[in-house]
């Protein structure tokens, strides 16, 4: 899609895993990892977003360590594309 940062796909950070349907690099604005469906749209298929979610999850658990940190899909600068992150949970977060 024209004008889609996403969908451009730009290698200005740190990237930590791709395939066909996803790729996952460090967030330019907030730096966590995000993944990010390969294909321009907001609601992907169950299927992708089961597979994009695991591969963050093994991010995730890389970087902040098991159960250190929180799925966030909240897209908020870039709301007409798929994407989410991993973020790191706050001491009050944890259990």
């Amino acid at each position: 899609m024209a004008n889609c940062e996403l969908c451009e796909a730009a290698r200005l950070t740190e990237w930590y895993h791709e395939d066909d349907t996803c790729w996952i690099a460090e967030c330019e604005a907030c730096s966590v990892p995000m993944v990010v469906w390969r294909d321009h749209g907001v609601v992907p298929p169950d299927d992708a977003v089961v597979h994009m979610q695991a591969e963050l999850a093994k991010v995730g658990d890389r970087i902040f360590g098991h159960d250190d940190w929180f799925l966030d899909d909240n897209m908020r600068q870039i709301p007409e594309h798929y994407h989410a992150h991993a973020r790191k949970k706050l001491p009050w977060m944890k259990k």
